[in-house]
């Protein structure tokens, strides 16, 4: 059987050449799916080139053993979102067991077509119930207390919402500002890694730019804005989103960005302590959170990169022992 470097180098090469079938069925299997190429450019890049998967793999001590089956509840707000799971499982030498999101089906059903082909001896099973020794389920927060109570019995990883944010100084490039706008709207702001929070200093003005959304995003923005309009809630229009300065609090809708207006980088420092466990990255110039990355990076996580920074290889390596 191939090794993991081997099997997922040779997706990475695959995946650079995706049936024009299986993207359309994928745009119209979820209306929001308007940058499916950035995602898998940011898998290939990121998570499938063959040296980070080697020194990532490095890292941990896979020995052999007898495989668990691990089932792997997949989300479906952004594109192929399911995938970073999918491969931990089978890169710590276990069997997932996958239920698919309905939203996300026919780009992850290509990504396991791909894998088999790759690897015929490679067991991927579908999840209809049965039972598993582990799990790792993403999903809302009513959904989250749903999979407690479901896999309960047994080791599970189970995430709820999560939110980023993002720190200004007030000398920020128009580069910097373009790609802390991608950091936004990429996926229509549907991921935990979209930033909707924005703090920058008193009296600092910026641009944003928001490029062509979607029927449902544009739907859902102008709902907003009208319902906001009758709240009489102050809002500055951007063309295609809203920023609000109303505090460090994140928005509710998708088309908002909250703006949070600062004195010191302390008080910044501080909210993000109190409230980690709310957050998923940081995207600013200089280190201020464990989670930080740099700006324009916020859609590319790295193999270690992990969801709620919680070490889910380590965990599949725990209960594999």
């Amino acid at each position: 059987m191939k090794s993991a470097v081997e099997i997922f180098s040779e997706l990475g090469a695959r995946l650079g050449n995706i049936p024009a079938e299986v993207l359309a069925l994928a745009a119209r299997e979820n209306e929001w799916f308007c940058q499916i190429e950035t995602a898998i450019d940011a898998i290939r890049t990121q998570m499938l080139d063959s040296a980070k998967i080697y020194q990532w793999l490095s890292l941990y001590p896979i020995v052999p053993h007898a495989p668990k089956r691990v089932a792997i509840v997949m989300a479906g707000n952004i594109p192929a979102v399911g995938f970073a799971d999918l491969m931990y499982v089978i890169a710590s030498g276990n069997i997932p067991v996958i239920k698919y999101s309905s939203k996300d089906r026919a780009l992850m059903e290509h990504i396991v077509r791909e894998l088999q082909v790759i690897e015929p001896k490679l067991i991927i099973e579908q999840y209809n119930g049965q039972k598993v020794d582990a799990a790792i389920a993403t999903g809302s927060d009513s959904a989250a207390l749903h999979f407690k109570a479901q896999f309960g019995d047994i080791p599970a990883l189970i995430r709820g919402s999560r939110h980023s944010a993002a720190l200004l100084m007030g000398n920020e490039s128009k580069e910097q500002l373009e790609a802390l706008s991608r950091d936004i709207f990429t996926y229509c702001g549907l991921g935990c890694r979209n930033v909707s929070l924005i703090f920058a200093p008193q009296g600092y003005n910026f641009s944003l730019t928001v490029p062509p959304m979607p029927l449902g995003y544009n739907n859902n923005y102008r709902h907003t804005r009208a319902l906001m309009t009758m709240q009489g809630k102050v809002f500055n229009d951007i063309g295609g989103a809203l920023t609000v300065e109303s505090g460090a609090e994140f928005p509710r809708q998708i088309s908002c960005i909250n703006i949070c207006r600062y004195d010191s980088i302390d008080e910044v420092k501080q909210w993000l302590s109190d409230n980690d466990s709310r957050l998923q990255c940081i995207v600013a110039a200089e280190k201020i959170h464990s989670r930080t990355v740099n700006f324009g990076q916020a859609q590319y996580p790295a193999l270690n990169d992990y969801a709620d920074e919680v070490d889910v290889m380590n965990f599949l390596v725990t209960i594999s022992l």
